[in-house]
């Protein structure tokens, strides 16, 4: 039985076998005796990307991974890392601080901060994630060509990622051939991606994607 710690672009955590390329956390949101979801959906500000191997460590998913027993932080995962970035997460300061630095110091280019600070990028996005509450503007079908890579948006319940101008359907196991978006539908696209990591994308952030979308 999967445990549910499978993130999609809404941020949402769900129960499927496919695990994805990184991992990451919210903080503590899980009971370990019981290897189940807390009813809160996050429990830091601090939401970030890490990936699944790391100087030997090995951890229990939802187990007890800190000294004496306790409940270390709950392992969530992501396809890839344009999934991680849609649900509000940015790269992790300890396992990938070259990336996060050049995540940090894109944002600072992108909002005039002369001295970027994770904590800073935390808060702009912790007001924008749909998992804690943030909305999403909806977005207009001929500004489709104007994002970048790596955003995604919603259209009719489903996530697609943007990638060399094309439209890809995501899934857990991975992305679809590129679509087209039926124009005379009458359906609201809503922009999944948060502002503030659009910017960064926008400023040259390369994000790591599932080996699909480049099939």
């Amino acid at each position: 039985m999967p445990l549910q710690n499978r993130v999609d672009p809404f941020g949402a955590i769900h129960a499927v076998s496919e695990r994805g390329l990184f991992t990451g956390n919210r903080g503590i949101i899980h009971d370990p005796e019981t290897k189940t979801l807390l009813k809160k959906r996050w429990a830091l500000p601090a939401w970030i990307i890490c990936v699944c191997q790391f100087r030997n460590v090995r951890r229990e998913p939802m187990g007890r991974n800190r000294p004496g027993g306790k409940a270390g932080w709950t392992e969530l995962f992501f396809l890839d890392e344009v999934t991680a970035l849609a649900a509000g997460h940015r790269p992790c300061f300890f396992c990938q601080r070259e990336r996060a630095r050049d995540f940090v110091g894109r944002f600072g280019q992108a909002f005039d901060i002369e001295e970027p600070r994770a904590p800073q990028v935390d808060k702009r996005l912790h007001g924008e994630r749909l998992a804690s509450g943030g909305k999403r503007p909806a977005v207009a079908m001929d500004a489709l060509a104007g994002l970048p890579d790596g955003a995604m948006i919603a259209a009719g319940g489903s996530a697609y990622a943007v990638r060399h101008g094309r439209m890809l359907a995501w899934s857990f196991a991975g992305y679809g051939p590129p679509t087209i978006l039926d124009r005379s539908r009458d359906e609201t696209l809503v922009l999944l991606t948060p502002e503030t990591t659009l910017a960064v994308l926008r400023r040259g952030f390369q994000p790591v994607w599932h080996p699909s979308a480049k099939a």
